[in-house]
């Protein structure tokens, strides 16, 4: 498969609400029925599938040539599964997190308890109070062998694709999370922070109490690597740190391995190597469609460009932003990436001077491309100046970020985000999506 071919998959998760805009529990009936209908209609029912709480739901893609095509299937699959909440009446609530109280109900199945275990019950419960959207990156085929990561009979050329990949990812993962931020209510309580991200992936570095706050190696971001050998080794590193916390949970071993647990199994990474064969980005939260659209175009077109200029991804001493010279790509280096500006992105967001400067140099190298979506791409990046998120939007209409929100206040947030989610599908269902887009552009700004 050329560098021309390759894909870019999505999957997404969604609360499932009732008619009221409260949590509902119901996901099977909701699946079951889903998968139903994409049969009859000749989709495949692995599009729709479960979360380990039942209040969740993940709506997933096929593999894509184009993020036209990954458009075009995203929204296929979404309009169907809107049809089915309404014959159930079920909706789907798309942001991050839900903005009032959840108590997640787990399903009985052996890889969630190993998890709940390993991690503590109390703070695996975050995980299921809030949702995000991964992105598949596509590899050559047989590059990534799930009991060593990288497989040594793929060619030198495919190696060095993964490296430079997983490193563009890791690069990237601060914009994700900068551009994503979704809601800013977390358990009835205004966050002023990105709620998903100190929730999930927490830190004991910046007092962020999260899933993974004592288990970085597993649930952060993983440095970047400047050899395949050094990617594989913290692969290796990773699974024996996941290893040595069930060990002091108590947990045994062997039910790790009993539910299918193996070396790249043992990652809920921000950027990890997934055994399908892709290099997954999953540090988006959920948003709406149009959110979700322009930075799957953003990841694509990055990735584009890298694989078909052959540029070398490696960051660089002191570098705070991305900088082209010849088929040299410089990026952040990690020390500071992982650290303020990471807090920045969390704490201040795009009204931070460093992520507007780490932001605009992504932009400025993505839309010289002109592959499709450069045009959406350059009209962001010219019509929004001051970069704008669903969480600013919405603390316009709702009470500041450090207020708590009742219960009326609460339910109408979840009400009025589920009439957008299904208004963007109505408006861009069966029509060229990147198109439509740009035009949204020119009459919102």
């Amino acid at each position: 498969m050329s560098v021309a071919n390759r894909r870019i998959g999505l999957e997404q998760e969604f609360f499932l609400v009732d008619e009221a805009g409260v949590i509902s529990n119901r996901a099977d009936e909701f699946l079951q029925r889903c998968q139903e209908v994409a049969e009859a209609a000749g989709r495949s029912p692995a599009y729709f599938a479960p979360e380990w709480v039942k209040s969740m739901i993940e709506i997933n893609t096929p593999p894509a040539y184009s993020v036209t095509e990954l458009a075009r299937e995203y929204l296929s699959n979404l309009k169907l599964a809107l049809q089915v909440g309404q014959e159930l009446n079920l909706r789907l609530y798309p942001l991050s997190t839900y903005p009032l109280h959840v108590m997640p109900v787990i399903r009985n199945k052996l890889w969630y308890h190993v998890q709940v275990r390993t991690v503590g019950y109390d703070r695996f419960l975050h995980a299921g109070r809030c949702t995000g959207t991964h992105l598949h990156l596509d590899l050559p085929d047989g590059t990534i062998e799930p009991r060593v990561a990288a497989s040594y009979n793929t060619t030198s050329a495919a190696r060095e694709e993964l490296l430079n990949l997983y490193n563009l990812a890791t690069a990237l993962d601060v914009a994700l999370i900068a551009l994503s931020r979704a809601c800013p209510f977390y358990e009835g309580r205004g966050m002023n922070v990105s709620a998903h991200t100190v929730h999930y992936r927490g830190s004991q570095s910046f007092g962020w109490e999260g899933v993974y706050t004592h288990l970085q190696a597993v649930g952060g971001l993983q440095p970047y690597a400047a050899s395949v050998e050094e990617l594989v080794e913290l692969q290796f590193a990773r699974y024996y740190a996941w290893l040595e916390a069930m060990d002091k949970a108590g947990v045994e071993r062997q039910l790790f391995f009993e539910a299918g647990g193996n070396l790249l199994k043992a990652a809920w990474n921000r950027v990890r190597l997934n055994p399908i064969g892709t290099i997954e980005m999953r540090g988006t939260d959920s948003n709406y469609p149009e959110v979700t659209l322009a930075i799957a175009t953003l990841v694509y077109n990055a990735a584009d460009r890298v694989r078909c200029e052959n540029l070398t991804v490696r960051p660089a001493e002191g570098n705070r932003t991305f900088e082209l010279s010849g088929n040299h790509l410089s990026v952040p280096e990690f020390k500071y990436l992982d650290g303020d500006l990471l807090y920045a992105a969390v704490t201040e967001g795009v009204k931070s001077a460093e992520v507007k400067a780490y932001l605009d140099s992504i932009l400025e190298f993505v839309v010289p491309d002109g592959g499709k979506g450069s045009k959406y791409l350059a009209k962001l990046k010219s019509a929004l100046g001051e970069y704008q998120t669903t969480e600013a939007e919405i603390l316009q209409e709702f009470p500041a970020a450090t207020a708590e929100i009742s219960r009326d206040e609460g339910l109408r947030l979840v009400l009025k985000s589920c009439d957008k989610l299904e208004e963007q599908v109505s408006s861009l269902i069966g029509k060229p999506p990147l198109a439509v887009l740009e035009a949204k552009i020119d009459v919102n700004h």
